[in-house]
């Protein structure tokens, strides 16, 4: 298998699919909507929560936050997480702009 040639793509488009890759697994997706509806928890809330080993969670909460998604903050001997409110933002408002680019044609009359 060959290596992607990210060089061929504009900046823009190489940080959209970073972005995207944050979603692109489900346990990262419901990580994301765990902390969502939660505000903020801790890595074993979501071992109980999703019922995944804490390796696990602990490699998809990297991956998130590698990326700026989600921020933590240390209480005592504990990890606690939640969404990144500006980084959100941005991910949010950059997908938009891909998904306001389409315009639906309307249906041509016979």
């Amino acid at each position: 298998m060959g290596i992607t040639k990210t060089s061929l793509f504009s900046e823009a488009q190489n940080e959209l699919a970073v972005m995207g890759k944050a979603f692109s697994h489900p346990a990262r997706v419901a990580i994301i909507q765990h902390l969502l509806n939660a505000n903020a928890c801790i890595n074993s809330d979501l071992v109980e929560e999703l019922g995944l080993a804490q390796a696990t969670i602990s490699q998809h909460l990297r991956e998130l936050k590698d990326i700026g998604i989600i921020q933590g903050t240390i209480e005592g001997s504990r990890m606690n997480y939640c969404i990144n409110p500006v980084r959100w933002a941005e991910i949010r408002d950059r997908f938009n702009e891909i998904f306001n680019q389409y315009h639906t044609i309307p249906p041509q009359r016979m």
